[in-house]
């Protein structure tokens, strides 16, 4: 069975370099924050620069997005905290040149991206792989809940976890909702041009929207303020030049 991966990230100690590029890091890194964080294309960036006086090119933002995104992705999440022990498990077939590929998602239950997986099949040995990596990265949960497609049960037998599933369509929602930002930077973007493209954006984008999670939920004002202030001082860390402590 074919997999997509992106290659190995640095490491969350690895300090990051914008030595030898014509713009400021802070240029880069706004650049950078604004592609990951918005529904927002290559072209839409490079026209908000401009519009602040930065000329540059809508390919120079690829380039940067391309390079420093990995790289911030894993510093954040090395400093995300423990994450939910409810795994919400789901795919979607994301179309690329007209050959189908499954995109496998999992969520807690805050909505907070576990792992994303790009595939070529749906069957039990991708399913496998998907909650082989969760258990790598996350440990063990209380409870997988699924959809009904067998695979999912087949990998749990397989791989003779203890963890309660449950498969239900309309406990999924969770899971189902967490697609809709990947298929709005579909259409902003035309369609991804590869499966390597999509992995390693949905891994990033994943990230970054954990990130600043916290700041969408129904608080009042105060509480809002405080949680975007320690989302961009997180931001700006994973951002930064300097080793980790």
């Amino acid at each position: 069975m074919k997999k997509f991966s992106v290659s190995p990230q640095r490491s969350s100690d690895a300090a990051i370099s914008f030595k030898g590029y014509r713009f400021p890091p802070d240029i880069i890194r706004y650049a950078v924050w604004l592609y990951y964080r918005f529904p927002l294309s290559l072209r839409m960036v490079e026209e908000m620069l401009a519009a602040r006086g930065i000329e540059l090119t809508y390919e120079t933002v690829r380039c940067w997005a391309t390079k420093f995104g990995l790289a911030i992705a894993g510093r954040i999440r090395s400093t995300s905290p423990r994450r939910g022990d409810k795994w919400h498990l789901d795919e979607v077939v994301v179309t690329i040149h007209g050959k189908k590929h499954w995109l496998w998602r999992a969520v807690d239950e805050h909505g907070a991206l576990l792992e994303v997986l790009v595939q070529s099949r749906r069957d039990t040995a991708a399913a496998k792989r998907l909650m082989r990596r969760l258990l790598k990265r996350h440990g063990g949960a209380r409870v997988i809940v699924t959809d009904k497609l067998r695979s999912y049960a087949a990998a749990h037998r397989e791989l003779r976890l203890s963890v309660e599933h449950r498969q239900h369509k309309g406990l999924n929602n969770r899971a189902e909702n967490s697609h809709q930002p990947t298929r709005v930077r579909e259409k902003v973007m035309r369609r991804f041009k590869s499966a390597r493209q999509l992995q390693r954006f949905a891994s990033i984008h994943g990230q970054v929207s954990n990130l600043f999670m916290a700041c969408r939920y129904h608080r009042n004002a105060e509480q809002k303020r405080a949680a975007r202030t320690q989302a961009f001082a997180a931001w700006e860390w994973a951002c930064s030049t300097r080793m980790a402590a």
